[in-house]
């Protein structure tokens, strides 16, 4: 069965891509069983337009059907920030990062609406010399991005998840994401509904047929 590589270094994402994949009858590698390889620059403007550079780029370096994603948390209240550079925003840590989106926000009135995107794409970088194509250039096999509204809370809570989870209030569970284990996270988060669209794909068949 040809493996799929997941192309993150994150450990956070790379946990919950493994989870929600778990079940997949198709060995799963990720960028740790191999050489660094030097990460593209990410000069996309939106989500998908950066998934798809790091699939391609990572699927050429490693030449197999590679899976990457970009996520990131939007704010209304600044105009969809920090965005795409959500892993880019100022501050060293996280509680750096969070203390520098508050001071943004604190001229704004509450409820500070906001969302999590995930776009993720599949390219086949197994072929790359065939019929003068390259993995530069290779169509996505697969494509979607799914979202999850929620809000800033007013101050960060819980140690569960990773990135700006302590501070993304979901409504429905009276939480943010630090406050509730993965399992109940990834039922309705943004990383978790992509995945899961993935998975359904793989299990259709899809898969198989578009890699002969």
């Amino acid at each position: 069965m040809e493996p799929l590589l997941i192309a993150t270094t994150n450990e956070g994402k790379l946990r919950e891509i493994r989870e929600i994949l778990r079940e997949i009858a198709i060995p799963l590698r990720s960028l740790d069983d191999f050489p660094p390889v030097q990460e593209p620059e990410e000069t996309g403007s939106s989500f998908s337009a950066n998934a798809l550079i790091k699939a391609r780029a990572y699927a050429r370096a490693i030449g197999m059907v590679t899976v990457a994603e970009d996520s990131g948390l939007e704010v209304d209240a600044l105009g969809g920030a920090p965005g795409i550079h959500s892993a880019r925003y100022p501050g060293a840590t996280y509680p750096e990062k969070f203390a520098n989106l508050y001071a943004a926000l604190a001229p704004h009135p509450r409820p500070w609406r906001a969302r999590y995107v995930c776009a993720i794409t599949v390219v086949d970088g197994r072929h790359r010399s065939r019929k003068g194509a390259k993995a530069e250039d290779a169509a996505p096999l697969f494509e979607t991005v799914a979202t999850v509204e929620g809000e800033i809370s007013p101050e960060p809570r819980g140690t569960h998840g990773f990135g700006y989870d302590p501070i993304f209030y979901y409504l429905p569970y009276g939480k943010t994401f630090g406050e509730v284990d993965d399992v109940r996270k990834l039922t309705v988060a943004h990383r978790g509904l992509a995945f899961t669209a993935l998975r359904r794909w793989i299990e259709g068949g899809e898969y198989l047929a578009a890699i002969r």
